[in-house]
Formats: structure tokens, C-alpha cells, sequence
């Protein structure tokens, strides 16, 4: 299985992220098959930078995205966030 993931970069202290689509199976800093963006959490604010026709290419494909990369294409506007349920009034 393809996954899309955070590969991390920068010092001890300062990380910085790369996008990478890589094999499940490979080690997080291991081999990928494409880095389709960044992300560095140190920045105010949050600096992202994703390719969004990609990123939504391997989607396609079938590459499933971590958690953390799911909620960074969110932010960036690549994918849909989930509607959110109404909330019940207060009795």
C-alpha cells in the first residue's frame, strides 16, 4: 500500500517536514517514491506548501493519507474538511 506521510527533516530542535508519497512497508526517513511538498511547524504562522494536482493524483491512485498530512491538506484546501454535526440546543 502507498501511503502519503511527513518525513522529517531540520536539526535536533528545529524539524522541518517533507510531504513524501512513500511504500507502507519503508522506515519514516526511508526510500519514497515522490516528495510532493513541506510543512516546518517552527514558522507563525504554520508555513505549508503541498501540490495540490499531485497530492491529488496519488489520492486518486489509491495512496492514503497519515493523519497529520490528512489534517495539513485540509488546512491547505486540497481536501474537504468532514462536515460537522449540529449541536444539540441546551435544555
Amino acid at each position: 500500500m502507498v501511503k502519503i506521510r511527513l518525513m522529517r527533516m531540520g536539526m535536533k530542535g528545529a524539524p522541518s517536514y517533507r510531504v513524501v508519497v512513500a511504500d507502507a512497508r519503508s522506515p519514516r526517513d526511508g526510500r519514497i517514491i515522490e516528495n510532493i511538498g513541506w510543512y516546518n511547524p517552527l514558522t507563525d504562522p504554520l508555513t505549508i506548501k503541498i501540490d495540490a494536482d499531485r497530492a491529488k493524483h496519488w489520492l486518486q491512485v489509491g495512496a492514503q493519507p497519515s493523519d497529520s498530512v490528512r489534517s495539513l491538506m485540509q488546512r491547505a484546501g486540497i481536501l474537504e474538511r468532514p462536515a460537522r454535526p449540529a449541536r444539540a440546543a441546551a435544555k
